[in-house]
């Protein structure tokens, strides 16, 4: 299914600028706003910040990308959704790699207590040093 597709099911308009960020965070290797900012105004031409913004939370908000907010970094976005996987950050160059879920079936991970909560869904991040990084200190 196509980005045109996608939006239409989803019950969005279809502009350039939410097809051409589709196409930049599907492309890209979980991108900031600005990268994608930047990446789709050299796609469309002019375009706001104020409509990066607006379309990336319209985007997320119908669960086509996928928002991750590593703590002290700027938030990423993803095209892989519904798979309930999980994050790898690098606590020095912070560059962000999927990882599979933890163990077993989503949510991946039972609390000890829920409090009553129904768990559907575990946001895991591990932080360490990627292998770059770790080369450049070796």
């Amino acid at each position: 299914m196509g980005d045109v597709d996608r939006l239409r099911d989803a019950g969005l308009r279809v502009t350039a600028a939410r097809v051409a960020i589709m196409h930049v965070v599907r492309e890209g290797d979980h991108p900031d706003v600005d990268t994608i900012y930047r990446a789709v105004r050299d796609r469309v031409g002019q375009v706001s910040l104020q409509a990066i913004y607006d379309g990336l939370h319209a985007l997320h908000g119908v669960g086509i990308l996928r928002k991750v907010e590593p703590m002290g970094s700027p938030a990423r976005y993803e095209a892989r959704v519904g798979d309930n996987h999980h994050h790898l950050v690098c606590r020095r160059c912070g560059t962000v790699a999927d990882v599979d879920c933890a163990t077993g079936a989503a949510p991946c991970l039972d609390p000890v207590d829920a409090a009553g909560f129904i768990v559907d869904e575990a946001d895991v991040i591990y932080w360490g040093i990627c292998p770059s990084c770790q080369s450049r200190t070796a």
